[in-house]
This record gives C-alpha cells, structure tokens and sequence, in this order.
C-alpha cells in the first residue's frame, strides 16, 4: 500500500489521497516517506522524498508545504504571498494542489459536488476546536450541503487521551461535544476522545452530511503512520487534493 485513498463521491478529475510512512529515503526515527522539513530529518533526504511525491503520485507540480500552527488561517491558492502560517488551503482552480502534513492530527479533505472548489485542513484539536474547518468551508462558493468531506487517517478513539480542560473547550463551543469523550479505564482522570466525532458534529452543523472516512488510527497502525504521541520523534504524512484542467 503506498496511499490511502478517499472512498467517496467526487467527479472524477479529482485525485486525492494520504501517503503512508513507506517508500521514501529517511532514515530511523523517519523511515522512510517523511515530507515534514521541520522534523530534524536530513533535509537532503525530505527534499529528495518530496520530489518522489511529485514524481510517484503525478502531481502537476511542486505543492506548497504551510508552515502549520494550530490556527485556522486558510490560504487560497495559487498563493503569491510569503506568509505560509496556515492549517487549511482552498482552491477553485485547476492542477494547484492542496495538502497538508499531519503525524496524528486530522488530516480534512473538502471537495464541491460539481469538483470545482477543493480544500484540505490540519485539524489538530485545538483547530478543530478553535474552527478550522468552518474557516475552510468559509472559503466556498456553493452551498455547504454541495460540500462532500473526507477524513483522512488520524489518531483513533481508543488512543487520543485527554484531560477534562480539552473536554471542556469543545462543550464551551458545543455542549454535544461531550459525546465524543469517554472516561480512560486505565488512567484516573483522563479521558479518550474522538477527533473523527468531533469532526463529523462541526461538519454536520454547517449542513454537510456526506462524510466519510474515519476508519484508521495513526497510533496503533505503525507499520502504515508516523504518530508523534506514539515516537515523539517521528515523521510527517501528506495530505492532498487537486484537480484536473
């Protein structure tokens, strides 16, 4: 397996999908597919498995790599700015490709039912809770229910433990949120939560009901993901959408 790919209803020119760990030059702690530059991997070995995404998954070119902080800044593209400090990137134009890197977080693909508006989010929870995504579907020009979202591979609901403080950012925001969290057995006073349900709820409330996705954990599934609450110090996966002229 070398990708991981959408299972929903986009037209047809639209490619999308997450790379998995394997099939690039890094070395331990990084092997081997790292796309992350900030990571502390040879820079020579990232630079060298960023061409290979380009070359491997025929991409109409080099993609933007955001500078991702937690926010919910959404850059459009094509960017001609220099400030790439951003969670999420739009587009309604052709071959300008959207991604994002995530090593846990939630990686959020957005795409128009007629495939001319794209999008991808980092979701992290404090962006997911802060509203990346209704930051990023802020940015379309259909209505939101012409909106279909997938979601990408992301830490699973029996591995993201939390406190009571995460717990309660999410209900500040919407008291259902608390459905999400479950009580951790193993540890007192901890809590497991869910991002793909967390997700789907703030995607559900802006009326998009075609979600999908949700099916893997970053975690436990080490032989496909990097996972930084797992290694620590570890590498980056790929998140990307774009489409054909």
């Amino acid at each position: 397996m070398d990708k991981i790919s959408p299972s929903w209803n986009a037209a047809r020119h639209i490619h999308a999908f997450t790379t998995v760990r394997t099939g690039g030059v890094s070395q331990v702690p990084f092997d081997s597919f790292n796309l992350g530059d900030h990571v502390g991997d040879n820079p020579s070995d990232v630079a060298k498995n960023r061409a290979l995404l380009v070359k491997k998954f025929q991409l109409p070119h080099a993609p933007v790599f955001l500078t991702q902080t937690h926010s919910t800044r959404v850059i459009r593209l094509p960017y001609h700015g220099t400030d790439l400090e951003a969670d999420a990137v739009y587009t309604n134009e052709p071959n300008q490709v959207c991604l994002v890197m995530t090593a846990d977080c939630l990686p959020v693909l957005f795409v128009s039912k007629d495939g001319k508006e794209i999008a991808a989010a980092h979701a992290g929870w404090r962006g997911l809770c802060d509203g990346v995504l209704e930051a990023t579907v802020g940015k379309f020009q259909c209505p939101n229910n012409e909106i279909s979202v997938w979601l990408g591979p992301a830490i699973g609901a029996k591995a993201f433990q939390v406190g009571t403080e995460v717990i309660e950012q999410f209900c500040a925001f919407d008291p259902r949120a608390e459905e999400a969290f479950i009580q951790d057995s193993s540890t007192s006073g901890k809590f497991l939560g869910n991002l793909y349900q967390l997700a789907t709820q703030r995607l559900n409330q802006l009326g998009i009901a075609e979600v999908s996705g949700g099916e893997y954990c970053t975690y436990t599934q080490e032989d496909l993901f990097f996972s930084y609450r797992r290694d620590k110090q570890t590498g980056r996966m790929a998140t990307l959408i774009w489409r054909e002229a």
